[in-house]
């Protein structure tokens, strides 16, 4: 099974939870497209990566999930989808990329909220998503930042009515 980037829950509600995830390094490559095309460019390169195309030729354990984030609103053009080490890495431990274009970027521990769904992660579904995970942290007095993540668990190949998605906003500190 794929080893999924590691969080607890620190509240529930109906639809959302609260979430802490633990520190992390991420492989990401920034693209100028619009959602669906960046995440398609992107994900070669940095599936190279994991696939031992780095400084010492290691393969590197694929996780869940892959992440396409932006800082401006879901129909933006300007995305860092990345991938998420496994557990543990650190970021002196990890082989460089040969690729000038992915580059790897420790995350420490944060706090985000999040709402999953099922079914593809289109753009419009994501849209709708955000500004339901938006609108509820405002009515709960809760500060998020600009970024939105979009986090997809499963390959292209799998049906889509049986995608898992999440869409993932850490909180302003």
């Amino acid at each position: 099974m794929t080893q999924r980037q590691k969080y607890v829950i620190l509240r529930n509600f109906i639809d959302f939870e609260l979430r802490e995830y633990e520190p992390c390094v991420i492989a990401e490559v920034a693209i100028e497209d619009d959602y669906s095309g960046a995440t398609s460019k992107a994900f070669g390169s940095l599936f190279r990566y994991i696939s031992g195309n780095n400084a010492s030729s290691e393969k590197i354990a694929m996780t869940a999930p892959v992440i396409a984030s932006t800082l401006a609103t879901i129909d933006s053009r300007e995305w860092n989808i990345s991938f998420v080490m496994p557990a543990g890495s650190v970021l002196s431990d990890l082989p460089l990329p040969q690729q000038s274009h992915v580059r790897l970027r420790p995350i420490g521990t944060e706090k985000c909220l999040a709402i999953s769904f099922r079914g593809r992660a289109t753009t419009k579904v994501c849209e709708r998503k955000e500004a339901a995970l938006r609108s509820f942290a405002r009515l709960q007095g809760i500060h998020l930042t600009a970024e939105t993540r979009i986090c997809r668990f499963d390959p292209p190949f799998k049906p889509g009515f049986l995608h898992y998605n999440e869409i993932v906003i850490p909180i302003a500190s």
